[in-house]
């Protein structure tokens, strides 16, 4: 017998284990939440063939009903929740200037020849607009690239 072969047989039920945490490990490697279900349905034959004594052809159909059905299981859930979450999260995430649109802000420095700087939030802006002094309130009306277009605000 091959050394395949007389390992699988001494291992036993642990062989389902190894072949588990195997599977498992390829998953880090390759993921994909493909192997996944595998590794989870050899975990369980595996648990199973502890306290249950069954033949290795019955440990191997129960194997692949099980990863079948997980498989299709995790297909489906994974599907869901990727259709749910397309409609959350942050609609200006990589425009983050257009997060400004219609917020006021103070000038630290005045707009002169209708350009100057913002200080908003940790980070510093280009502005453009009518000539104001240091301050005033302005008004965010449009982002143009990396350059806020600001009115004086009122009040």
């Amino acid at each position: 017998m091959s050394l395949f072969g007389t390992l699988i047989r001494e291992l036993g039920p642990w062989s389902w284990h190894v072949l588990g945490l195997l599977l498992l490990g390829l998953e880090i490697l390759a993921p994909g939440t493909f192997f996944l279900w595998f590794g989870i349905s050899a975990l369980l034959v595996g648990t199973l063939a502890l306290f249950v004594d069954i033949g290795w052809q019955a440990e191997l159909i129960i194997f692949l009903v099980i990863a079948f059905a997980s498989l299709i299981a995790g297909r489906r859930l994974m599907n869901r929740k990727s259709a749910a979450s397309e409609g959350e999260g942050d609609p200006t995430l990589n425009r983050r200037g257009s997060r400004y649109v219609g917020r006021e802000f103070v000038l630290g420095e005045p707009i002169a020849q209708g350009t100057g700087r913002l200080n908003v939030d940790d980070s510093v802006w280009r502005v453009t607009g009518p000539d104001l002094p240091a301050g005033a309130k302005v008004r965010v009306v449009e982002v143009d690239g990396s350059v806020l277009k600001v009115v004086a605000a009122e009040g």
